[in-house]
C-alpha cells in the first residue's frame, strides 16, 4: 500500500498508513495553510479506506463533498510537484450539535461523566465533589441521567436528603448544589441542552465506508460551536474517550480504523485541570493500539502539553510569526522538536516560509522521525472552500445515516421516577427509608416536645417554666380594670354549688366553705367553662 503524498522538498514526502496511528501535529500561524494540509490528509485517508472525523471551524472543509475545479494557481502547484490532480468529491456526512447544518449529535449526561461535565460547567473542587456524589447516588439507586432535567431532579433529591446522605456519601452543601444549578441554567440558556439526550451518537456511524470502499469523512459544523469553546472542547474529548472505551484492541494494523483531527486544539487544554490533562495523555498513548490516529491542529505548538506533544510522531509545521517573546520561544521550541537537517537552519526557516510551505517530518518505515524537510504542500482534489446551503441540504438528504438522529427520544429516567416518588407519601427508596422522623412543630431542634400540663390529685399543676405555690392555693385575682357584675357573681356561685366545688378555686372538696363568700375566700371572677368576659 502506497503512502499518502503530502508534499515535496528535496524528496517526496509520504505519510505511511501503517504508522499513521502514531498520531501527529499540524501547527502554524493563521493563514499559512493549515486547513489545506488538514484537507489533503483527510482526502488521502479516505482514498485508502480510512474513515475520518474532523471539526469544520470556518466552514471551508465542507468543500470536500464537492469535486474541485481547475484553477491556475492550483494547477501550477501540481505541475511543480509533478502530480496530476484528480478532481473528485469524497463521501461526507455532516454533523451539528444544534442539528441545523447536519445530523444532530447527542450524548447522555451519564456518558459524559462528572469529570468532563464539571469542566464544562466551570465547577470548583467542592462543587465537583457534590456532582460526583449525585452521579454515584444515581448509579446506586438505578436512576438514569439522560438529559439536563434528570440531573436537575437528581440535585434536588440530593439537597432534600442531605442529612440522610451525609453518613454514606459525605456532607452536602446546599450552596454547592445551588451553584451547580446556576451553572446548568447558564448552559441551558446558551442552547447546550440540545446536546444532551437520546438517541446518542453511535460510534459505528463514524467508521463507515461508501460503496466504492472509500472512508467516510464526518465533518462537525463548528462555526457556531466555536462561540462556546468549553462545549466544543468537552464534546471532542468525550468523543475521543468513547472511541477509547468502545473500540477493541487491534494491535498494529496496516492502516488506521479511524483518524481523528482536533482543530483549534488549544481549546482542549485551556484551564483544564491536571486530572483531565492526565486523562487525555492516557487516551492518546493507549488509543493507538485500537487503530485510532489523533492529529492536533493548532497555531502554536506550546498550546499542547509536553506530555501529549511527546506522543505525536508525524509533524507538519507551517510558518510562525515571532512578534513577541512568547512567539520567539514557540519558534525555538518547534525547531528543537524536529530531527536536525544539516542543510537547514530550522528556527530561521520557520519564520521565512510562505503560504503553502511547511517543515515536514514523518515517521520512516522503522518508526523513526524523518529528517525535517522544507516542502511545498500539494493542492487538494476536492473543492477548496465552502459550499452553498442548497448543496449542504442535498448532501444531508443523501446521507447514509438517514433520519435516525432527527427525532429526540425521551424515555423514563431519573426525572420521571423521582417525580413519581414525590407523589407517593411512603418512602420507596433505600435513602428515603432511612430518613429520621420529622420534628413536631414548635419543638426545638434536638429536644423532645413538651407535654401539656395535667392534673394530679385534683390539684392544679404549675404551668411550664413556672413552679407551684406552697401552702394554700389562691385563685386568680379579678382584673383591676373591670369588675364582675352581681349577676355574674350569682351565676358563678350557682355553677360552683351545683358541681359541689369551691367557688374560689374550683377544686372539688378542697375543705373550705363552699359558700361563695365563705371561708375567707374571695369569689373567683371566672367559673369553669363559663366565659364571662370577652
Amino acid at each position: 500500500m502506497t503512502g499518502i503524498f503530502v508534499g515535496k522538498g528535496t524528496i517526496p514526502l509520504e505519510l505511511l498508513p501503517r504508522l499513521a496511528n502514531r498520531h501527529g501535529l499540524i501547527a502554524g500561524a493563521t493563514g499559512t495553510g493549515k486547513t489545506v494540509t488538514l484537507q489533503i490528509l483527510a482526502e488521502g485517508f479516505s482514498r485508502i479506506g480510512v474513515p475520518v472525523f474532523m471539526a469544520d471551524v470556518k466552514g471551508d472543509l465542507a468543500g470536500m463533498s464537492r469535486a474541485g475545479e481547475p484553477k491556475p494557481k492550483l494547477d501550477d502547484r501540481a505541475a511543480a510537484l509533478g502530480i496530476q490532480l484528480d478532481h473528485r468529491a469524497f463521501p461526507v456526512v455532516f454533523w451539528d450539535l444544534e442539528g441545523k447544518n447536519g445530523h444532530p449529535v447527542r450524548a447522555t449526561i451519564s456518558d459524559l461523566g462528572p469529570l468532563l461535565l464539571a469542566r464544562l460547567l466551570g465547577l470548583n473542587d467542592i462543587q465537583t465533589g457534590v456532582l460526583n456524589l449525585a452521579f454515584k447516588l444515581a448509579d446506586d439507586e438505578g436512576l438514569l441521567l439522560l438529559d439536563l432535567k434528570d440531573l436537575r431532579a437528581m440535585l434536588v433529591f440530593v439537597a432534600e436528603n442531605a442529612r440522610a446522605l451525609t453518613l454514606r456519601y459525605g456532607s452536602v452543601s446546599s450552596a454547592s448544589v445551588g451553584a451547580i444549578q446556576r451553572a446548568l441554567l447558564a448552559l441551558e440558556t446558551q442552547g447546550a441542552d440540545r446536546f444532551f439526550g437520546e438517541p446518542m451518537l453511535d460510534i459505528a456511524d463514524l467508521l463507515a465506508l461508501d460503496a466504492a470502499g472509500a472512508g467516510q469523512i464526518s465533518i462537525l459544523a463548528a462555526d457556531r460551536l466555536m462561540q462556546q469553546p468549553q462545549l466544543y472542547g468537552t464534546f471532542l474529548l468525550w468523543l475521543l474517550s468513547e472511541l477509547f472505551e468502545q473500540l477493541p484492541e487491534v494491535g498494529d494494523p496496516d492502516r488506521p480504523r479511524l483518524v481523528f483531527f482536533f482543530d483549534e486544539a488549544h481549546l482542549l487544554f485551556e484551564d483544564a485541570p491536571k486530572a483531565l490533562v492526565d486523562k487525555v495523555e492516557q487516551v492518546v498513548r493507549l488509543i493507538r493500539s485500537k487503530g485510532v490516529g489523533v492529529y492536533f491542529v493548532t497555531q502554536n505548538p506550546l498550546d499542547i502539553p509536553e506530555s501529549v506533544l511527546a506522543q505525536l510522531g508525524n509533524r507538519v509545521q507551517h510558518a510562525l510569526r515571532a512578534f513577541s517573546p512568547r512567539d520567539q520561544r514557540a519558534v525555538r521550541a518547534a525547531a528543537e522538536t524536529f530531527r536536525t537537517n544539516p542543510r537547514l537552519d530550522t528556527a530561521a526557516v520557520i519564520t521565512e516560509m510562505g503560504v503553502g510551505e511547511a517543515l515536514v517530518s514523518l515517521l520512516d518505515e522503522k518508526g523513526r522521525p524523518g529528517i525535517v524537510e522544507r516542502a511545498l504542500i500539494r493542492p487538494p482534489d476536492s473543492r477548496l472552500g465552502p459550499i452553498t446551503p442548497a448543496e449542504r441540504a442535498q448532501t444531508i438528504a443523501a446521507s447514509p445515516v438517514g433520519d435516525r438522529y432527527d427525532r429526540t427520544i425521551d424515555r423514563e429516567s431519573a426525572y420521571e421516577r423521582l417525580a413519581a416518588q414525590h407523589e407517593q407519601p411512603p418512602p420507596t427508596t433505600a435513602i428515603a427509608a432511612t430518613r429520621p422522623p420529622p420534628i413536631p412543630p414548635g419543638a426545638a431542634h434536638g429536644a423532645s416536645p413538651r407535654r401539656a400540663p395535667t392534673r394530679t390529685n385534683d390539684r392544679p399543676v404549675a404551668p411550664p417554666g413556672g413552679r407551684r405555690r406552697r401552702g394554700r392555693h389562691r385563685p386568680e385575682p379579678a382584673s383591676p380594670r373591670r369588675k364582675p357584675s352581681s349577676r355574674a357573681w350569682r351565676a358563678a356561685s350557682a355553677a360552683a354549688s351545683a358541681g359541689r366545688s369551691c367557688a374560689a378555686c374550683w377544686v372539688r372538696s378542697c375543705g373550705v366553705d363552699e359558700r361563695p363568700m365563705g371561708g375567707g375566700h374571695r369569689v373567683a371572677t371566672r367559673p369553669p367553662q363559663i366565659r364571662l368576659f370577652s
